[in-house]
């Protein structure tokens, strides 16, 4: 009998520890209380990744020597963007770009300690994930969608194998949106202004970003966030300017330059002649301005009484705010990323390292919409697929024009302003 009774308390004892395990798993991954405990989880785990990723994955050079070069360039004192090339081609990049490889190149041997710059480059990852995991806790994400942050192994290239400027782009834009939604109006436009003085993909945020500010501090103070932006553009960089104002505009922020079919990620499935052709310009521009206005007309302002409510507020009151509805970090959010998926789409070519551009929105803006969970995930899945397909083919490019496709469709019949 004593020992019936001490089986039975053992196995108690085990269905109680089992439950216990369970309960605390699932309010790991349901219970906004335990969002940051699995945050540092996932930070943890995947700096341990990024440490072996680095350390058993050979290292690719792509462009990091052209930076390093350009760079030379600029230190033999040459500041016509036009005289500044590499390798791969000439400095398309705004003057942030060549201040930050400028610093790189300090601290790395002359761009020589590849081990060093990686060690770095894994750093600003571990930060780009950290300010995900922010972001997401502002917008009211479920603690699970962190656990398909570090899952992008073509992320994880970018960063660490490939060592893009895009990584620092990225960074820079994330840090923004954060500020953003804790109302740090001013240091989120340091922070984008800095993002866009680095790649000019930045400005994919613009549109959301001024409807964001209309709304929440009226006509004058958005003016004078664009005057800031654009002080801020030129002191970053005035010793181009003023050598040749043109080359630097021109190279800098070259709105028609027309990319190699070879390299494009998302056009495989239509002919190089089409690719290629000023007609196909014309209609991604028109596709991508029509999808801006209409959110802007029809999904952006309706918790505010509508666009035209918000116009005529802020036009007769311009020192005011022109919103009516408090404009939430849910709700900046879903804007700025929704904005930027819009560009994407539509953008006359996507390179392989122009993933980071949205890689870690994706599970934020998929939530976005009202599909089921599984298709959400469907969608991920694809998206990330076509991404590490190399080279690119019609089926891969495909399948990433309607994955990005299906999520802003979602996203109009969703939740376009946020959860």
């Amino acid at each position: 009998m004593a020992v019936q009774t001490s089986t039975t308390t053992s196995k108690s004892k085990s269905k109680s520890l089992l439950y216990s395990l369970f309960t605390f798993c699932r309010s790991l991954l349901l219970n906004p209380k335990y969002f940051w405990l699995l945050a540092c989880a996932v930070i943890v785990g995947d700096a341990a990744l990024t440490q072996l990723i680095i350390r058993f994955v050979p290292y690719t050079e792509i462009d990091w020597e052209t930076y390093m070069i350009q760079v030379d360039v600029y230190l033999n004192g040459e500041r016509d963007y036009l005289k500044i090339s590499g390798p791969t081609g000439p400095l398309v990049y705004p003057a942030g770009h060549v201040h930050i490889h400028h610093f790189l190149r300090c601290i790395t041997d002359v761009g020589r300690n590849i081990y060093r710059t990686q060690q770095i480059y894994g750093g600003l990852y571990l930060l780009s994930l950290i300010l995900s995991c922010a972001i997401y806790w502002g917008a009211n994400a479920p603690n699970w969608t962190l656990l398909l942050l570090p899952l992008s192994k073509r992320l994880h290239s970018i960063f660490v194998l490939r060592l893009f400027n895009d990584c620092w782009s990225v960074v820079f834009t994330q840090a923004a949106i954060l500020a953003f939604q804790h109302s740090w109006d001013d240091l989120g436009m340091l922070f984008f202004s800095t993002g866009l003085s680095v790649k000019m993909s930045a400005l994919l945020y613009l549109p959301g970003l001024l409807v964001i500010l209309f709304k929440r501090h009226g006509f004058l103070a958005t003016l004078r966030h664009l005057l800031v932006l654009a002080c801020t553009q030129m002191l970053a960089a005035r010793s181009f300017l003023g050598s040749n104002v043109w080359s630097y505009l021109h190279n800098a922020f070259d709105l028609s330059r027309v990319f190699l079919y070879e390299w494009t990620v998302n056009w495989r499935f239509i002919g190089e002649d089409t690719f290629l052709s000023p007609g196909w310009a014309r209609g991604l521009l028109l596709g991508h301005l029509s999808g801006l206005v209409l959110f802007a007309l029809f999904k952006w302002c309706n918790g505010d009484g509508g666009v035209f409510n918000v116009l005529s507020r802020g036009l007769r009151r311009p020192a005011l705010p022109a919103g009516l509805a408090p404009v939430s970090p849910d709700h900046v959010a879903t804007i700025l990323m929704t904005s930027n998926l819009i560009g994407i789409l539509f953008a006359r070519s996507l390179h392989y390292q122009f993933y980071s551009w949205y890689a870690q929105q994706i599970p934020l803006l998929a939530q976005r919409t009202k599909y089921p969970i599984p298709f959400q995930l469907l969608i991920m899945i694809t998206i990330e697929y076509a991404w590490n397909v190399f080279p690119s083919t019609p089926m891969s490019s495909s399948l990433l024009a309607a994955a990005n496709a299906l999520i802003v469709i979602g996203i109009w019949s969703g939740y376009p302003e946020g959860k």
